[in-house]
């Protein structure tokens, strides 16, 4: 589910969103569609009351003349073209004299039987146009007034619209209401999800402690919930400080027992002297140097992903291109550096060995001119050193070639070839990348980038 956002807070907060939008919208539906079923229930009751008291009010004379004298206790039916109306209309021979509420100004046409048939209790309902274009809900019903057989058609008429702006305007409110109590509930739910998650924010503010070396465990009071996390991470912190421990002393152990025995060999190679004696001390010193290369290996592969060390770059690079300089007279070093602090997240020893042997290696090639360039990149979550000068360099087909421990590609130059190969392992043990180009002047260009410390 790619779609999903990677915050846990902002998934909660997404899904309690949506869920609180379609169950407000649920709740406005049936809210709504329950007022207007009893909004026209109410309208229809009023409607047969009030025919009931026309039925009652209005009768028919000796004479054979309508009388009557209504009184349906509201305002719009003496309001002239209200839409509230009622009318009583002769039907049969023998009566006469129509009435008609003060409302009433015109004659509104009923339809045929054919067309809306009378229903149970011989009344029936139907639509009309008023004098004003309002909808009329219209409840007739006809009725034998004496024993003459003389029928009249009582007609009690409503306002449609009177009743669509009450359950529009109702609906209106309903949903304002609703919006606000919507938009109040979500936010009083993200900040109460937000504030759930904060110790989430300490644990991972307490990791980033540890990962930078400024502590030693998480510390501090966490939920019940979080609290099992915070101690089985403080246990595998405290097994890993134990295995890293172990490891030093292995390690140192290994240095210390191979020192003797290579101490006799270089010993007996000088005393024997001759073809010999230089081969034996030539291998020893390529034992050493192999040694100290994979202890070294070792010892940061043990602190990879343990604890994070710290070693500012700038101080390092001037103090070595300073060193350099006055060890070379005939070429020109320039650094270039950003003002901002830059701080390796490894230990100050490696970044020297990185530095010094591209130092070293552009020293020995360059003919007049080295260049060191420290950036930041774009990310801002490492840097760039760039190390390059205005020697012959090295065609892009041998750059791997050079990378290899021990492989010279000009023997007229003093070293062991593996000056270029523990860089790339060191730049490897520490997650970085190192990249070996043509320079702009004219040389070999090394581009060394690291992770800068938090």
């Amino acid at each position: 589910m790619n779609w999903l956002p990677k915050s846990l807070a902002a998934r909660v907060i997404t899904f309690s969103t949506i869920w609180a939008i379609v169950a407000l919208v649920l709740i406005a539906t049936v809210v709504s569609t329950l007022f207007r079923e009893a909004s026209e229930r109410g309208f229809d009751s009023l409607l047969s009351a009030n025919l009931f008291n026309l039925v009652a009010s209005v009768g028919a004379g000796e004479d054979g003349q309508l009388t009557g004298a209504p009184e349906l206790g509201d305002e719009r039916y003496l309001t002239p073209d209200s839409g509230w109306y009622w009318s009583v209309e002769p039907q049969s021979a023998g009566l006469a004299g129509e009435q008609r509420s003060a409302s009433l100004q015109a004659t509104i046409p009923s339809p045929s039987t054919n067309e809306v048939p009378f229903g149970s209790g011989f009344q029936r309902r139907y639509t009309a146009t008023g004098p004003n274009g309002q909808n009329l809900a219209v409840l007739e019903t006809e009725v034998v007034l004496g024993a003459t057989d003389r029928i009249a058609r009582y007609r009690v008429m409503g306002n449609l619209d009177d009743l669509n702006a009450e359950i529009s305007f109702f609906n209106q409110q309903l949903y304002t209401y609703l919006a606000l109590f919507g938009a109040g509930m979500i936010a009083i739910n993200a900040a109460a999800i937000w504030l759930g998650l904060r110790p989430l924010g300490r644990v991972r503010e307490a990791l980033s402690s540890v990962r930078e070396g400024t502590a030693k465990r998480l510390d501090g009071t966490f939920p019940a919930e979080i609290e099992p996390l915070a101690n089985e991470t403080n246990a595998l912190i405290e097994n890993n400080r134990r295995i890293l421990e172990r490891s030093r002393t292995q390690v140192g152990n290994l240095a210390h027992s191979l020192k003797t025995p290579l101490a006799v060999l270089t010993n007996e190679g000088r005393a024997i002297g001759g073809a010999k004696g230089r081969l034996i001390s030539e291998q020893t010193g390529a034992m050493k140097q192999q040694i100290d290369h994979y202890l070294q290996r070792a010892r940061i592969a043990a602190q990879r992903e343990s604890v994070v060390f710290r070693a500012p770059v700038v101080p390092v690079l001037e103090r070595m291109t300073r060193v350099m300089a006055k060890l070379n007279p005939k070429i020109d070093v320039a650094f270039e550096h950003p003002d901002d602090d830059i701080v390796f997240a490894g230990e100050r020893e490696d970044l020297e060995e990185i530095a010094g042997n591209l130092l070293e290696n552009a020293m020995k090639w360059g003919r007049a001119q080295v260049g060191v360039t420290l950036a930041a990149d774009e990310s801002g979550e490492s840097f760039v050193m760039t190390i390059e000068d205005d020697g012959p360099g090295i065609p892009e087909e041998q750059a791997r070639e050079a990378l290899k421990r021990g492989r010279r590609l000009d023997e007229s130059k003093p070293g062991t070839g593996l000056g270029l190969a523990i860089v790339s392992d060191l730049v490897a043990e520490y997650g970085g990348t190192l990249r070996l180009e043509r320079s702009e002047l004219g040389g070999l260009r090394a581009v060394v980038q690291l992770r800068k410390a938090a």
